[in-house]
């Protein structure tokens, strides 16, 4: 990866409207627990399905935009498509295999530890120092996103089934972090909607044969069931996915990944609006943290070297 696309220096200005984005994008992605848990379909089939209803909709936008002068103009096939689209099949599928042990909440928490370890990836490997006040603002938000999953009764499940989800979570966050360095060195050379279609296409023809040796069904059992799995392509991985990436072009890794922890926060209202999960006192003062600090993080010079 390029040495300059990670690391910004105190000076840098950073950019309000791909914040914006990035945070509409992080919202849209808090539903995606929710789609899968209304779906009928095995949960890596749902990953897959997610993947295959938006590649068509996403090639459209690639071929009918034109090249730019400027920025990002490139079409031919390279290396970091491939891993962008390897990285997130190891995402999703982790992550669907965690819902089916852990509260949506819970594993949304644990996939989005994933600005740790980029964070500790940048530090490592390009030798970026941190600004005080960015880790504090990583430090704020990461704690309230752990105080809107631990004020909730988490004890629905046994034990050994937490401690699946956890560890099927905490893998997913490392392969959501390698996703989302692929996501932002590709977006020096592929325009948004050539590097979502060719991404989504490789995680859909690397889950497929997973989803079909998973148990459960591949596919919904009725027509109805189509509608969360199409909502999945549709708001999940067209209206956020491909909306982080847009905002990947103009935001630091790091920083990228702190204002995605806004995804435990939507997934847990939206719980709370369509199964009418409850939100305790310890969740809302969570919430309030989360949100301050992604706002501190977004202050703070991030980084120098």
């Amino acid at each position: 990866m390029q040495k300059n696309s990670s690391a910004h220096t105190a000076s840098h200005t950073l950019p309000l409207l791909p914040f914006i984005a990035l945070l509409i994008g992080g919202t849209a992605i808090g539903f995606a627990g929710i789609f899968m848990r209304l779906s009928d379909v095995n949960p890596i089939a749902s990953a897959f399905w997610r993947m295959i209803l938006a590649a068509p909709f996403l090639w459209l936008w690639a071929i009918r935009t034109p090249s730019p002068a400027q920025g990002p103009s490139r079409t031919s096939f390279t290396p970091v498509l491939a891993w962008s689209g390897m990285y997130f099949a190891g995402d999703m599928g982790l992550w669907h295999e965690a819902l089916h042990y852990t509260s949506v909440a819970k594993a949304t928490l644990l996939s989005n530890l994933a600005p740790v370890f980029i964070a500790l990836f940048m530090w490592k490997v390009y030798k970026v120092r941190f600004a005080r006040s960015f880790l504090i603002g990583l430090g704020v938000a990461l704690l309230g996103a752990a105080m809107l999953v631990l004020g909730k009764d988490n004890h629905a499940l046994p034990m050994p089934h937490h401690a699946m989800g956890d560890i099927l979570g905490l893998l997913s966050a490392l392969f959501y972090a390698g996703y989302q360095l692929s996501v932002k060195e590709a977006r020096h050379y592929y325009t948004t909607p050539r590097l979502m279609a060719w991404s989504t296409t490789i995680t859909a023809l690397i889950l497929l044969p997973f989803a079909l040796l998973s148990s459960g069904a591949f596919f919904p059992s009725q027509l109805s069931g189509w509608l969360p799995l199409l909502s999945l392509a549709l708001i999940a991985q067209i209206g956020g996915q491909t909306v982080i990436a847009y905002a990947s072009a103009h935001l630091p890794a790091a920083l990228s990944s702190v204002g995605l922890l806004i995804q435990p926060l939507t997934a847990a209202i939206a719980a709370w609006v369509l199964f009418h999960e409850s939100i305790s006192p310890l969740q809302m003062a969570g919430g309030a943290l989360l949100l301050g600090g992604i706002y501190l993080s977004r202050q703070a010079p991030l980084a120098s070297k």
